[in-house]
């Protein structure tokens, strides 16, 4: 294959594709979509509405099963090294069956360089690759900045820094001295909780028809939040979701 485009396509709405992104999809053969299981079709169906509102050139989609992960282990950074190389074996047979002249694609929640992974997998298979393909990065909406937008606020105090973590490392270490305020991501926990006195934005399912945003003092709301969020994960078997804490 020549060229992989690893694409940004915001928080899940359609509307939120960058011009960039458009243009690099319409040069696409072949789009690689990770299938995570029937709780989560909803996740592919909003890549295949973005692909049929924005792209009218012919393409195929490949799908590919995305490779079992522990979501306890007693070694964090191994399970995720083993996931990570399970899911590059996998694409890597995929895209060694490709045309050579052919351009693919990975479509990204977000944007690639936040919390995710799919770069890391892209550069393993040109690792184990004979032939290795160009790639190309086209940056997307983040969930931060899409939350922001949905409060209509301001990240950061002025002059201040934010901290962006997970939800793990909030959970398991706290916050570091002299934090004011952090983005946190990936927190299935609702670790927040461990912020009492802080003030606190939410928001899930950022850019989807069923957003839903909170915001308040995490001892008003936070139990609010806890409830709100098992009900979506429980109503559409999954729930993508990320908030903002201020120190008060």
């Amino acid at each position: 294959m020549r060229t992989m485009h690893v694409i940004g396509i915001g928080a899940g709405d359609p509307d939120q594709v960058t011009v960039a992104a458009i243009k690099a999809m319409n040069t696409v053969d072949v789009f690689f979509v990770i299938d995570k299981g029937a709780q989560k079709q909803e996740l592919v169906d909003v890549r295949t509405r973005i692909l049929r509102e924005h792209v009218p050139t012919d393409h195929r989609v490949v799908e590919f099963t995305d490779p079992p992960r522990d979501r306890a282990p007693s070694d964090y950074d191994d399970a995720v090294d083993t996931w990570h190389d399970l899911r590059a074996r996998m694409l890597a047979d995929l895209v060694d069956a490709e045309p050579s002249e052919s351009v693919g694609a990975m479509l990204v929640w977000g944007d690639p360089s936040l919390y995710d992974s799919t770069l890391r997998v892209v550069e393993r298979v040109r690792a184990v690759l004979h032939s290795p393909f160009e790639v190309s990065v086209i940056p997307g909406v983040t969930s931060p900045s899409a939350l922001a937008a949905a409060h209509r606020i301001v990240m950061n105090r002025v002059g201040e820094p934010v901290l962006t973590t997970t939800g793990r490392r909030l959970r398991d270490e706290g916050l570091p001295d002299g934090v004011t305020a952090a983005v946190v991501m990936l927190d299935s926990d609702c670790s927040f909780r461990s912020l009492p006195g802080w003030h606190v934005w939410w928001g899930a399912n950022l850019g989807t028809p069923g957003e839903v945003t909170l915001a308040g003092p995490v001892d008003d709301i936070g139990d609010e939040i806890v409830a709100r969020r098992a009900a979506l994960r429980a109503e559409a078997g999954w729930v993508m979701d990320t908030y903002l804490v201020h120190r008060p």
